[in-house]
């Protein structure tokens, strides 16, 4: 039995100091438009994208760049990791609006757009 408390307290104390350090940017999806289209986050570093869809219908981010993909409900929010990346461009768009949904992260030495929560 200590060794399983153990294990849950080391489990929650790794979970604790990765929210603490990680960084969260903040994408709202409106009227298929992701705003803003274009973030800047740090090199080298895992980040949290927390992305906001205020649309009335489903939206899915996808990036082959990022290797992520997600169905972003209506009048939601969701979360996606990414990172760490190497400096460079990597672009993503909402595959049941292609045309209009579209974005890049920018990954560079400084990252920029950093929102607390």
């Amino acid at each position: 039995m200590t060794r399983r408390l153990f294990n849950q307290c080391l489990c929650c104390l790794l979970f604790l100091s990765f929210n603490a350090a990680s960084k969260e940017y903040l994408i709202i999806l409106k009227d298929h438009l992701f705003y803003p289209s274009q973030i800047t986050i740090p090199a080298n570093k895992k980040v949290k994208l927390l992305i906001e869809n205020q649309d009335s219908t489903p939206e899915e981010f996808d990036s082959f760049d990022l290797n992520r993909e997600k169905v972003l409900y209506p009048n939601r929010k969701s979360i996606i990791y990414i990172g760490p990346l190497s400096k460079g461009y990597y672009k993503f768009f909402g595959e049941f609006s292609p045309n209009t949904a579209r974005g890049v992260v920018i990954v560079s030495d400084e990252g920029a757009q950093h929102v607390n929560k």
